[in-house]
């Protein structure tokens, strides 16, 4: 783990302070619209409470739900995770502003009225110095909120150290997750107690008049200013095109970093959930994104998968991968999945995304559909020990249809039941969970199970020569050998990554390949 932050002290130094600058930057806007709104219902019972309790509801809902909800109306980047970060900050601020003034003792507002002040006057020169504590204390609630919410702004390209636990978690990689836990841990604490000591400057119990905890808030206020500007500070040079990668795509060595080898390729790149990358180029976000051969989405938004000229991806044809205590267990299992054999080809699977993607179908009913229509998957029904098959996947479509299409063929055609675990995030989740028995079996990946999970030496992957017999046989042996999981035969279509681009820019630009994308970057130089 030390190595891996020596390696990227750079890159943690950087997100580290882009972090700071999201936290910051949204504390600002939620302090200059949440102070005045504060004060103007603390002499409005009627109106607080519903402030108030609207605020408490924002509060409620998921990070990731509220970005859901923010991306279609204000996109990828940072507008959305900036605002969400403003909704979250809203509630403390806005509270502690109203029980501070409200607490404040009638008596001081009567003699405050009685040296002729007026509403303005009172609460500038009266109120707001003695609340400034309880405001402070909300301050201090909101920064620590935000600090641990902005690592979820690297979900929609926003930056920041939740790009190395989105990363990490993909990969599996705890010095990773460190990388970006640690620093942000250490940035509330930080906060929380600079702000804390500050707090006690401003309570004008502790000066001679409120006049200087209302300079030191001032200087407080300058220096929240100054570190959410921390947030545009010129990045490193962007090439002319801009990539949207998904994090495990950027960490994978059969992904980004394998381009860099074959290719020597170098672009700039927004690190992004990847169901936002094809909204991200369809809208013109970024340039190029990577994603899957079989996806759905290629031909409904126009795109151009760019030509593996020097091969850098691998094969990658789809399995059941299966505990093999479950095969034992369960007999009749074998049956229905020895039907998945060669029965799905790529433009097959293609469709079925396109179905789930594109036309917002539910993976059920495209499953279901699928099932009628073949009949090689009608069998006859067979029996053997009941139970219950947990059958997991990764978080993309493809992987839902054929979960799917697996547990309506168990339950049709076996006494088995079935319990579905979607959605459980990079291959090594899944592939741990396998491992660990948490589930039975998920679809994966040959190219997936080589690199990501059994990392050869380079000699034994010259040898492989990316033939896909060769790379299944000995992926299935290995698998077998060091886990004890089976990988059926393969389903029959084939996964790769790939580099794309938009139809028109990509003819626009000449661009077919990823040779010819590299030359074109380097052309600008």
């Amino acid at each position: 783990m030390i190595q891996f932050f020596y390696e990227q002290s750079d890159k943690i130094l950087q997100q580290t302070l882009t972090h700071i600058g999201l936290t910051f930057l949204a504390l600002l806007v939620a302090l200059v619209i949440g102070v005045p709104l504060g004060c103007w219902i603390s002499h409005k019972p009627r109106v607080a409470s519903l402030v108030i309790g609207f605020t408490g509801v924002l509060q409620t809902i998921p990070s990731i739900a509220l970005l859901g909800i923010l991306i279609p109306v204000l996109g990828i980047g940072v507008k959305p995770a900036i605002f969400a970060l403003f909704l979250y900050a809203l509630l403390p601020i806005v509270r502690n502003t109203y029980v501070g003034i409200r607490e404040v003792d009638a008596s001081v507002r009567d003699a405050a009225l009685g040296l002729g002040m007026n509403q303005w006057q009172i609460l500038t020169k009266v109120e707001i110095p003695l609340a400034m504590p309880v405001i402070f204390a909300g301050i201090r609630t909101a920064t620590v909120i935000n600090v641990g919410v902005a690592t979820l702004a690297a979900y929609v390209a926003a930056g920041g150290l939740g790009e190395f636990i989105f990363g990490g978690i993909a990969l599996n990689n705890s010095a990773m997750i460190m990388a970006g836990a640690i620093p942000a841990a250490l940035l509330a604490v930080l906060f929380d107690s600079l702000l804390g000591w500050l707090q006690k400057r401003t309570d004008y119990k502790t000066h001679k008049s409120a006049k200087s905890g209302l300079k030191i808030s001032g200087w407080i206020l300058i220096g929240i200013l100054c570190l959410s500007g921390l947030y545009i500070i010129p990045k490193t040079k962007q090439t002319r095109l801009l990539a949207g990668f998904a994090h495990e795509f950027a960490g994978r060595d059969d992904g980004y970093p394998g381009l860099i080898n074959k290719y020597g390729l170098s672009i700039s790149n927004l690190l992004l959930d990847q169901s936002l990358m094809y909204e991200a180029i369809f809208h013109e976000n970024v340039d190029v994104i990577s994603g899957y051969s079989t996806d759905g989405r290629i031909k409904a938004y126009h795109l151009r998968v760019l030509e593996d000229d020097k091969q850098a991806f691998p094969p990658y044809q789809a399995a059941w991968v299966v505990r093999r205590q479950t095969l034992v267990k369960y007999p009749q299992l074998q049956a229905v999945l020895g039907v998945f054999s060669h029965s799905i080809n790529d433009s097959v699977m293609t469709a079925l995304n396109y179905e789930v993607d594109y036309l917002h179908k539910l993976p059920a009913e495209v499953a279901k559909q699928f099932i009628q229509q073949q009949k090689e998957f009608h069998l006859e029904k067979s029996t053997g020990p009941e139970g219950t098959i947990s059958i997991g996947s990764k978080v993309f479509s493809e992987q839902y249809i054929l979960a799917e299409l697996l547990k309506q063929l168990i339950e049709g055609y076996t006494n088995l039941q079935v319990v579905t675990k979607t959605g459980l995030g990079g291959t090594k989740i899944c592939f741990d969970a396998l491992n660990a028995g948490a589930i039975d079996l998920y679809p994966e990946y040959t190219g997936t199970g080589l690199l990501v999970i059994l990392q050869p030496e380079s000699q034994k992957l010259d040898s492989l020569k990316g033939d896909p017999d060769k790379v299944y046989t000995y992926v299935a042996q290995e698998f077998n050998k060091r886990y004890e999981l089976e990988w059926q035969k393969p389903i029959g279509f084939n996964n790769a990554y790939a580099l794309m681009m938009r139809e028109a820019e990509s003819k626009k630009l000449h661009i077919r390949t990823i040779s010819e994308l590299q030359r074109y970057l380097v052309s600008e130089r």
